[in-house]
């Protein structure tokens, strides 16, 4: 009586503890928001620069010659296609670990045991075949095929190889980002070197106008009309502009070089167009609605990958606390004799199947559960920063075209009037109306703004590539 109820109690408490066993901890989650505003500016036209290929935007073949190929060398990309195959792997290793595992043995072995032991004694008594003793030492040849299954009741392994598959392509995503990025940068560096040029290009008519200006101040020092000063400091004027172009051409050549390295290739000169700098940039930019982002962006994309994948994470470190079923089998032959391997009668065959479960100290698996779902949680803040940072690069981008089209205009007017009135200065020094340091200011704020216009140029060649690629363009 008292036996049959400690076996009662003893069922009770352990279906109560397989019980409890099962039960996965209370996590806190957070749900990701999606929502954007409506409209940039009260814009509510869906037209969207952004979705035209890289080819259509950049019309220069120059430029468009170097990002084809950045494209087929650029090492980060190399990088990022190498990484896209290592997720490819890691979604077919995930796909096999559902599968059954089959394994093929063949053995040899030779077992000696004491004669004055339990199995000694046993094999000396027995015969191994009527009329023949046990061998001793004791031969022994296996060929067999072992099966083993965890069979996948709680979608564990299929969580986790799709899981592994969204991941395959979040590496997509950011390949495509890399690609955005590089032509981007490409088209940046290649318009900033043809800013240079520009400008090497007003240095050198800068010096011939100044190199005239000296020979003038020469004839009036003559005439007795200036000093020696008024000489010497045109000479100083045309000895720093001078110098001026070799620092651009240093920059040209870093410039160069930085497009060289972008395209794989060693230093060498490269090729650009010789069309009006100023007919580069385009008349209107398209920017579509916000809510084209999270379909254009491919970092937006990637990160709602990288959430999507995070909570089937957490889905598998769930199925952890869950029993899980394990199927082995094996069918093959056993002898101590190769000639009799493959006898009807020395087949063996297995078949074991078992539920396993932790019971106590689950600690670790707890450990896993809570990290999963914390990089759920990091996965959901990262997806929200992504769309806030896209947003904000367009709307950045936008008041900076606006902007820049402003300065431009007003600096267009100043470099109008400095040029009127470096031909004023010529003509009042000539006339002795005017004396020679408001010829050589003249001169030098006139060359200063023409700097200036050609740089916010280059800003708006650059604005207008960077909406580009904040609206999610260049990847396709």
């Amino acid at each position: 009586m008292y036996k049959d109820l400690f076996y009662k109690c003893l069922g009770i408490t352990c279906m109560t503890l397989l019980i409890t066993s099962c039960r996965t901890p209370a996590l806190v989650t957070r749900t990701e928001n999606r929502t954007v505003p409506v409209s940039y500016n009260n814009g509510q036209d869906s037209t969207n620069t952004g979705k035209l290929k890289w080819r259509e935007f950049f019309t220069d073949p120059y430029l468009t010659a170097l990002i084809d190929t950045a494209l087929s060398n650029n090492q980060e990309l190399n990088i990022t296609l190498q990484e896209i195959r290592v997720a490819q792997n890691e979604v077919r290793a995930r796909t096999g670990e559902y599968l059954p595992f089959v394994n093929l043995e063949a053995g040899a072995g030779v077992d000696k045991v004491g004669r004055y032991t339990r199995p000694g004694a046993i094999e000396e008594s027995t015969e191994i075949r009527p009329g023949h003793e046990f061998p001793n030492p004791l031969p022994d040849f296996i060929l067999a095929a072992n099966v083993s299954w965890q069979v996948d009741i709680w979608n564990k392994l299929h969580n986790a190889k799709r899981a592994a598959a969204i991941r395959y392509l979040s590496s997509i995503e950011g390949k495509n980002f890399t690609v955005t990025n590089l032509v981007a940068e490409i088209a940046n560096s290649y318009y900033e070197l043809l800013g240079l040029d520009s400008q090497l290009d007003i240095v050198k008519r800068n010096i011939d106008i100044q190199n005239n200006a000296l020979a003038i101040v020469r004839t009036e020092k003559e005439s007795a009309k200036v000093t020696e000063l008024a000489v010497r400091r045109f000479e100083a004027q045309v000895l720093r502009t001078q110098s001026l172009q070799y620092d651009i051409q240093q920059r040209i050549t870093e410039t160069e070089n930085r497009i060289n390295f972008l395209v794989g290739r060693f230093p060498q000169h490269v090729g650009r167009s010789s069309q009006d700098f100023n007919a580069l940039v385009p008349e209107t930019m398209q920017v579509g609605i916000p809510s084209q982002l999270l379909q254009n962006r491919p970092d937006i994309r990637r990160a709602e990958r990288d959430l999507e994948a995070a909570k089937l994470d957490v889905q598998v470190a769930r199925a952890n606390f869950l029993p899980s079923l394990d199927l082995s089998a094996a069918v093959g032959f056993n002898s101590y004799n190769p000639a009799l391997l493959l006898n009807p009668e020395s087949l063996l065959y297995s078949l074991i199947g078992g539920l396993t479960r932790p019971l106590v100290n689950r600690n670790a698996i707890k450990a896993l559960y809570y990290s999963a779902n914390a990089r759920q949680i990091q996965a959901v803040y990262n997806y929200e920063r992504t769309i806030l940072n896209a947003y904000i690069e367009v709307a950045n981008q936008l008041a900076n075209i606006n902007n820049l089209q402003k300065s431009y205009d007003l600096k267009s007017k100043q470099v109008d009037a400095l040029i009127q009135s470096t031909n004023i200065s010529n003509t009042l020094f000539k006339s002795a109306r005017a004396d020679y340091m408001e010829v050589l200011l003249t001169q030098r704020d006139a060359l200063e703004s023409r700097f200036d216009l050609v740089e916010t140029k280059v800003q708006q060649l650059n604005a207008m590539v960077n909406t580009y690629r904040a609206l999610g363009g260049g990847w396709n």
